[in-house]
Formats: C-alpha cells, sequence, structure tokens
C-alpha cells in the first residue's frame, strides 16, 4: 500500500467516524424523524457531496453503525469465560448501553425512533442467532432466537428507563437466571 492509500484511507476513516459522530449526537438531541443529510454534514463538518461518497442515506450510516458495535461485541466477547449456554456478547451489550444511557434512553424511549429501534433489535437478533441458532436451524430455533433477542432488548430499555441504579452485573444475572432455560430448550 502506497502512503498515498494510507493517507486516503484515514481521511476516509476520519470522515465516516465524524458522520457517525454526529449522528449519535443528532439521534441524541432531535431524535431520528428530526434529523436530515444537511443536519448530518453540518455537525460532522463535511460537504453533502462527500457524504454521499461514503452513504446513500441516513439509514445506510445507521446500519454502518450497528455493524460496528456488532463487530466490537464480538471482538469483546470471551467465550471462555462464560457458561456453556450463556451469550458472551451479552456482558458487553449491557455495558454499552450504560454507558450511553442517554442516547439509547431517546432512541428506544422516542416514537420518532422507530427506525432506529428496528435496527438495534436486528442487531441484536443477529447476535442472538449467532449463539442458539445455526444457519441450517429449525423455525423453533430461529423463533426462540427472536424471544431472547426481544427481552434482552426490553430488559436494557427497562433498566435504563428505571432509574433504579441497578448494576451491570445484576442486570446481567437477571438476564440469565430469566434466559437460560429458554437457551437451553432452544438448543436441544
Amino acid at each position: 500500500m502506497t502512503a498515498k492509500n494510507k493517507s486516503s484511507d484515514r481521511r476516509v476513516q476520519r470522515t465516516r467516524d465524524a458522520l457517525r459522530d454526529a449522528l449519535i449526537s443528532l439521534l441524541e438531541e432531535r431524535g431520528w424523524d428530526d434529523l436530515n443529510i444537511q443536519d448530518l454534514c453540518e455537525r460532522a463538518n463535511v460537504g453533502r457531496s462527500t457524504f454521499y461518497l461514503h452513504f446513500q442515506n441516513k439509514e445506510e450510516l445507521l446500519v454502518g453503525g450497528f455493524d460496528d458495535l456488532r463487530a466490537w461485541l464480538r471482538a469483546q466477547s470471551a467465550p471462555e469465560k462464560t457458561a456453556v449456554d450463556a451469550m458472551p456478547f451479552v456482558r458487553g451489550l449491557i455495558e454499552h448501553v450504560h454507558e450511553q444511557r442517554n442516547l439509547f434512553r431517546s432512541i428506544i424511549g422516542r416514537r420518532s425512533g422507530h427506525v432506529v429501534q428496528k435496527r438495534f433489535r436486528e442487531m441484536v437478533c443477529q447476535l442472538v442467532e449467532e449463539e442458539v441458532a445455526p444457519p441450517h436451524a429449525g423455525w423453533k430455533q430461529k423463533a426462540g432466537a427472536h424471544y431472547i433477542a426481544g427481552a434482552l432488548v426490553e430488559l436494557l430499555a427497562w433498566w435504563v428507563d428505571s432509574g433504579k441504579g441497578h448494576t451491570a452485573d445484576e442486570v446481567e444475572e437477571l438476564f440469565y437466571q430469566l434466559t437460560l432455560p429458554s437457551i437451553r430448550q432452544i438448543k436441544v
């Protein structure tokens, strides 16, 4: 790779990062429906044509961010440290939601966040399916994975909204207490 390509790659990554940061801050401030490409470009300090070099629309930017989060959660997972039936990404997701609770509260709690909620649920479901429903799985395993993903998303939403100060350890413990029987049933 030439020095020019490396420099170009870094600029591309900086631009993509700036756009993702802009998306996150605008989601927290306004919600999904009240932001547009121009808002994103202004916040990221990039031109519209630059935006369209990287993304077709704001939803593609959103999906790319969730893809990055999913990859990060997979990389952070330590299967050797969890129970056989546990899903190693869960701890990282719980900690991420806790760190980003204001953002999470704004996107889960707002009606305008339907697209964001849907994409978040899809990401969680993909992570769960990778753990409990292999590609050749039957309908019961796939339905069970969706059931578990929905339970996890709702537990996280309750945790963030409740303001009760429960720790990540407590939330993770409750999730597994309620969910391990379902995971074991699905894997049968």
